[in-house]
């Protein structure tokens, strides 16, 4: 598959995921949620960190830029070059990713849905205005 498709192929993808989850956090109030919603805003911001680091790394990669696979390398990658600011926040965010996947603790599970909420989903807010700005460009590397 042409690499140029491929990225915009994932940013449609995350940018579907990303409306998703502002849907969410713009639209509800984190008291407001069931049990079963928040089970959802953990499920929805899993797939689209998933999606921002996977998009990202398919637009360096098309840029030409070297560095180590995997969301480490990439979210670095992407503060250096500016498509992503808040270095210390992605790197929480993909340590929130983690820990969901491991913890059961309703309390740290809680901890980290308010992240969402205040820092998370507008950080992913603003990579998809920026990559949507990007497709605009015919210079997008």
């Amino acid at each position: 598959m042409n690499a140029d498709i491929r990225w915009i192929q994932r940013y449609e993808n995350y940018h579907k995921a990303c409306g998703r989850l502002l849907d969410l956090t713009e639209n509800r109030a984190l008291d407001d949620l069931s049990e079963l919603e928040l089970e959802g805003l953990v499920q929805r911001f899993e797939y689209t960190f998933e999606l921002s680091w996977k998009v990202l790394q398919d637009l360096l990669n098309l840029g030409g830029f070297q560095f180590m696979p995997g969301p480490n390398g990439v979210i670095k990658t992407a503060l250096e070059v500016g498509y992503i600011c808040d270095h210390d926040a992605w790197r929480t965010m993909l340590k929130s990713r983690n820990i969901f996947t491991h913890v059961y603790d309703e309390n740290e599970i809680l901890s980290i849905v308010k992240l969402i909420y205040s820092d998370f989903a507008p950080l992913f807010k603003m990579l998809d205005e920026k990559l949507e700005d990007l497709t605009h460009n015919p210079d997008y590397k």
